[in-house]
């Protein structure tokens, strides 16, 4: 058994390989991962002799620790090491390499590999993407070991288990962001987008195709325009389509104002009637408008409905729609009689109907009124959401308090906001 115990790759790269003779054969470079088990196995290790790679089979290994590698071959028998682009070479491929921390939903480096031996095989069960991998691997992890202590500080490994890391890439001859599909989708959507934002474009491209609709409708929400533009462009039009009606239509429209008319025209012709007919109706209104500001997504009850029947709609209509504020009353030409909040609801009389419990006549604004106008209306009334309605009074859509602050954040701050 070469190995016994475990290893790390830092420990041995770069030592003397030697036959039974007690020749050099070279110095270790690299070694070959066997894919598709559950713990990647070494199929065999790569030494760089005479400026070239000659190969050395695992089963051809007699000892393999960081003090003393050594073959059951001669020196002349090694063969060279032929490259083939669907190997994946733990130095080449897995060093320095990002990875997705699941656990603390960060980007973070791959520092060194850990190889354990088991039943006869060296098998990477872990990556060190912590201080001490680092150290490690630039010699000086004994001697930071005396520093730390004198300093009584614990400099512990930060291993993350192979268990945890799954190939992202369909055509894998390199390891880049990997992490399981399912603690992605557990990450919280702000998380995931600094995640995506942190990443290469490809990637993060990589990553975002292989989410699920829902999840990849709320970590695209929390991008930044440039980004979302990348992402949304990287799956197919279909896929695409699936994901914006998961979306708020303001926020579904929004990313598709700043997709080329051509590609824009292509997805929206794949989202189903009534969220294109909603999409649509936003994208003729100006981005810094009331009216490219604001949702059409909102809930609408006429003045006579009761507060018994407004509850019961409420549960199944609210699921749809993020967030509520409040609910309109409006008649039967979609004017906007006024507004009802939700307390005011809860704490009605089950008979009562919602006209009978409007107390004033409602604040709103024209979908031509800027974000600095609609700022102004919440601040001076104290509202969270704003209806926006026509010159004839009918409601248009609802321009909540985070619309405002997403227009008139300077570009640096609204990033920060949303995952940049």
């Amino acid at each position: 058994m070469p190995l016994f115990g475990y290893c790390f790759l830092s420990d041995a790269l770069k030592r003397p390989v030697f036959d039974p003779t007690g020749e050099v054969v070279g110095k270790l470079t690299d070694a070959v991962v066997v894919r598709g088990d559950q713990l990647p196995r070494i199929a065999a290790i790569l030494v760089s002799r005479e400026g070239r790679l000659v190969r050395i089979p695992w089963a051809d290994v007699e000892i393999f620790n960081k003090r003393i590698l050594s073959t059951r071959l001669a020196a002349a028998a090694v063969e060279p090491y032929q490259a083939d682009e669907r190997d994946l070479l733990v130095a080449r491929d897995i060093l320095d390499k990002q990875i997705v921390d699941a656990n603390g939903a960060k980007v973070v480096r791959v520092n060194d590999v850990r190889l354990d031996g088991y039943n006869g095989d060296a098998v990477l069960t872990a990556v060190d993407v912590g201080l001490r991998g680092l150290l490690r691997r630039l010699g000086v992890e004994r001697r930071s070991d005396q520093v730390f202590s004198l300093l009584k500080v614990d400099l512990p490994a930060n291993l993350i288990g192979w268990q945890y890391i799954q190939p992202l890439s369909p055509k894998l001859n390199a390891i880049g962001l990997t992490v399981p599909r399912q603690m992605v989708a557990d990450l919280h959507p702000a998380d995931l987008a600094e995640i995506l934002s942190q990443v290469s474009r490809e990637e993060g491209q990589n990553l975002f195709t292989e989410l699920d609709v829902k999840t990849a409708a709320d970590a695209l929400s929390e991008l930044r325009p440039e980004r979302q533009v990348e992402l949304i462009t990287a799956v197919e039009p279909e896929k695409a389509a699936d994901i914006l009606e998961e979306m708020p239509p303001d926020e579904a429209s929004d990313v598709l104002a700043d997709l080329p008319s051509e590609k824009a025209s292509e997805i929206l012709g794949h989202i189903e009637g009534e969220e294109a007919k909603d999409i649509q109706e936003l994208l003729s209104y100006e981005g810094d408008t009331a009216g490219g500001l604001m949702t059409n997504a909102y809930i609408a009850y006429s003045p006579g409905t009761t507060v018994a029947r407004a509850i019961e709609r409420f549960r199944a209509d609210a699921d749809s729609i993020e967030p509520v504020y409040q609910i309109y009353v409006v008649d039967r030409e979609e004017k906007l009689v006024g507004t009802v909040t939700l307390r005011e609801l809860l704490l009605a009389e089950p008979g009562a109907p919602l006209g009978a419990l409007i107390k004033r006549k409602p604040q709103t604004v024209g979908p031509d009124e800027d974000a600095k106008g609609i700022a102004a209306v919440m601040s001076k009334y104290d509202l969270v959401a704003v209806p926006v309605v026509d010159a004839d009074g009918r409601l248009l859509g609802v321009v909540t308090v985070d619309d405002i602050l997403d227009g008139l954040l300077p570009s640096p701050v609204k990033r920060m906001r949303r995952g940049a």
